[in-house]
């Protein structure tokens, strides 16, 4: 494992490539520049790429079922892992994935007349 001291790690380096594009070997130095930037490059363009894509396609919302706390790709199917229900991620919220033929209705509790 090479041990850098500062300056005098560079500097070393910069004597050698210098030394080496003077004896007519530049076209290493650019090719190990090159291999340099692309090994730098790659990674950091790749990881900025990935959060952006995560960032336009990630979803937080609550199950409509339960309200357990939840995260998922935007238009995919997901499973909520407190009650079980199949989801859909559509819109930027969950929905509960119904078979066909099924109504999804909400009940509402009418109160008793004193009559």
């Amino acid at each position: 494992m090479i041990q850098s001291d500062g300056w005098r790690f560079w500097l070393g380096w910069l004597a050698i490539l210098l030394v080496l594009s003077s004896l007519g070997l530049g076209w290493l130095v650019r090719g190990l520049s090159l291999l340099l930037l692309l090994v730098i490059l790659t990674p950091t363009l790749l990881t900025l790429g990935i959060r952006w894509w995560l960032g336009r396609n990630i979803v937080t919302g609550a199950c409509p079922v339960c309200g357990f706390g939840l995260q998922g790709l935007a238009n995919s199917q997901t499973q909520c892992p407190n009650c079980g229900e199949r989801l859909q991620v559509t819109g930027g919220k969950f929905t509960r994935l119904t078979p066909p033929g099924i109504v999804d209705v909400e009940a509402v509790e009418v109160p008793e007349s004193k009559n």
